[in-house]
């Protein structure tokens, strides 16, 4: 299931960049998110089929914390291209003749830097609150 999951988000992915009728703001946004969805699922299934391999549970405290940190870096990058899509769909529906003013390739790729932005510093401020919490070794 990994393999299919990883294999068609990437295929969405090149589908997206290979034919010019879909380079819109909401392929691009989509595009986006099956990246997303890529990383979303690499942070955690990896060491989950490890786990099921090995028979063992065990996972190291700093591995932990990466884990946590690059799985809320994605939750929070999901979540906020999904409101960025419901956003782009607001903008077709309510101002049609403006779309094309309003969404530019330039808001949109500045709009998606932001929503990675905001995640990583979201996350390193999570990551950072359990860090401050006692270690497991102390």
């Amino acid at each position: 299931m990994y393999l299919v999951t990883m294999l068609g988000n990437l295929i969405i992915i090149l589908a997206t960049i290979s034919d010019s009728h879909l380079h819109t703001p909401m392929y691009f946004f989509l595009s986006n998110l099956f990246f997303v969805d890529i990383c979303f699922t690499s942070t955690t299934v990896p060491k989950m089929l490890v786990n099921i391999q090995t028979q063992s549970n065990a996972i190291t405290y700093e591995g932990c914390i990466t884990q946590i940190c690059f799985f809320l870096i994605f939750v929070d990058v999901d979540n906020f291209l999904l409101t960025i899509m419901a956003c782009d769909r607001y903008v077709v529906i309510c101002h049609p003749f403006h779309y094309t003013v309003i969404m530019n390739p330039q808001l949109c790729g500045l709009v998606v830097l932001v929503c990675w932005i905001l995640s990583l510093l979201h996350a390193l401020i999570q990551s950072l609150m359990v860090l401050s919490l006692s270690s497991p070794h102390t």
